[in-house]
């Protein structure tokens, strides 16, 4: 049985750290683990622009544990007034690594994303030009659409229709949670990549809703059927390049979740990788873990492989059940069953 498993330093790219004292109290989760996260754009008011992305940024590296050599990777909030030099000059300055694509309504603090596509296309077109990424939410919003299907609508109504108008596009359908999308990836060529989360490799929608609502489980998009987490666990276990980790991790204190209209979204920051070692393990892929994690995420964005080594040792996982912010306590996603691995170096 392998014992201990040396990779290097991996990325998260998805991550959610917020603003002000909520910054302050998670961002040292992702930091201990992570080298770089490509950071989400959804605050109150979003990143719209250059400018707000740096002044992110600058408070981002401000609240930084002394030592950390974490780098934050900024995106910018696609909206219907973006301004296509803007996003240019972002990119072309190294500040910004994505473009970030909410429908409007589709997830937290998304009232402000893309209702009609076609106000966007300018952006997008310069976008292809350049090789910026786009990062997609990837689900429709529309009321008579089932929450549960609204992946896999998102598809066939959003994603090809703009890959078609502007075929030289590179996309990542973040979070990715259907069989469909896992699908899509795979037949869609090498401009198009998923992010996959530690959760939903664990959950599906059972976890969720039998013996009763567990909102510390309730994320968007929304936990799939049981097929559709083994569509996801094949596709990470797989090694395929176009599919690599992006923990959403998500932080909102324990009241906002515990609620009459609870908020979406589930923190891992703290044991992401424990849960990863454990499900790759299970899998008989540990030894892909390192792809998934580490190599294939910066091959997608043209990044080099972090230098910096983290060894996982075969031994219990201790991570804090929640995390004490100025805003109340932030519950760390509980798998449901014992981590055998633990960050060690």
């Amino acid at each position: 049985m392998t014992r201990s498993l040396t990779i290097p330093r991996p990325d998260d790219w998805h991550l959610h750290l917020r603003d002000g004292a909520m910054l302050r109290a998670v961002l040292p989760e992702s930091a201990r683990h992570f080298a770089r996260a490509l950071i989400m754009p959804n605050l109150m008011p979003p990143v719209v622009t250059a400018a707000e992305a740096h002044a992110y940024r600058d408070r981002i590296l401000a609240a930084l544990p002394e030592g950390s050599s974490f780098a934050p990777l900024m995106t910018l909030y696609l909206t219907e007034e973006t301004d296509p030099e803007d996003v240019a000059r972002a990119a072309n300055e190294g500040l910004v690594q994505a473009v970030k694509l909410y429908p409007a309504g589709a997830t937290t603090n998304s009232a402000s994303g893309v209702r009609d596509f076609d106000r966007v296309r300018g952006v997008l077109e310069r976008m292809a030009e350049i090789g910026l990424p786009l990062c997609v939410h990837g689900e429709v919003t529309d009321p008579e659409v089932d929450i549960f299907d609204r992946e896999a609508a998102f598809l066939d109504r959003v994603l090809e229709p703009i890959r078609a108008a502007t075929p030289d596009l590179r996309v990542v359908l973040e979070h990715v949670t259907t069989e469909e999308g896992v699908a899509y990836v795979r037949e869609g060529g090498r401009d198009i990549a998923a992010t996959i989360t530690a959760h939903h490799l664990v959950i599906n929608r059972n976890h969720l809703l039998v013996g009763g609502i567990r909102p510390h489980y309730y994320c968007l998009p929304v936990a799939k059927r049981e097929r559709h987490r083994r569509a996801l666990v094949a596709a990470a276990t797989s090694g395929e390049e176009g599919f690599f980790l992006g923990t959403d991790s998500a932080p909102h204190p324990d009241h906002a979740k515990e609620s009459a209209c609870g908020c979406a979204g589930c923190f891992t920051a703290s044991n992401a990788l424990s849960i990863l070692a454990e499900i790759f393990e299970r899998e008989g892929a540990l030894g892909r873990l390192e792809a998934f994690a580490s190599l294939n995420g910066a091959a997608f964005y043209r990044l080099p492989v972090n230098g910096s080594r983290i060894t996982l040792t075969r031994q219990p996982s201790e991570y804090p059940a929640k995390i004490d912010t100025p805003d109340g306590p932030v519950t760390v996603f509980d798998p449901g069953f014992s981590l055998h691995w633990s960050v060690s170096a």
